[in-house]
């Protein structure tokens, strides 16, 4: 098969409808718009919600709540979740992702103490409880903040 032998799968294609084109097209003089009124107008209809005047149903439900587009979301791991890593391994965020602990970074990780940790490792993360970088060097290992 070659570039210039390629078509297009019967019915993928359609002609475009011709309007205004004579009495015996079926689709002259109005052109399918029927007589008067705000649709036969060119530029006519109406706006995406408009209920001809009508309280429209978006300003007609409740309103709730408050969504600040500041807000700082932090993927979270427990301590027992970093006794899967061996003794003396550096955990970052994207190792967190690989393992699957942790399934997006979003702004940053952050450690909390839930649980109890068994292994001597070097964490990075973004944040940590207090409980839990009190945790990670007890036990030898350190508590980086990225």
């Amino acid at each position: 098969m070659k570039l210039h032998e390629l078509t297009y799968t019967k019915g993928a294609k359609k002609t475009a409808k011709r309007v205004g084109r004579g009495p015996g097209s079926g689709l002259g003089k109005t052109s399918g718009k029927g007589e008067k009124g705000q649709n036969s107008r060119s530029g006519g209809g109406t706006r995406l919600g408009f209920e001809g005047g009508q309280l429209p149903l978006y300003r007609r439900i409740p309103k709730r709540g408050f969504n600040n587009v500041n807000t700082i979301k932090y993927a979270v791991v427990n301590l027992e979740e970093l006794n899967v890593f061996e003794d003396g391994t550096v955990v970052t965020p994207t190792l967190l992702v690989e393992k699957g602990i942790v399934k997006k970074e979003l702004h940053g990780v952050k450690v909390l103490a839930r649980g109890e940790l068994s292994k001597k490792l070097t964490v990075k993360a973004h944040k940590f409880s207090q409980k839990a970088s009190e945790a990670i060097v007890k036990l030898g290992g350190k508590a980086e903040v990225i």
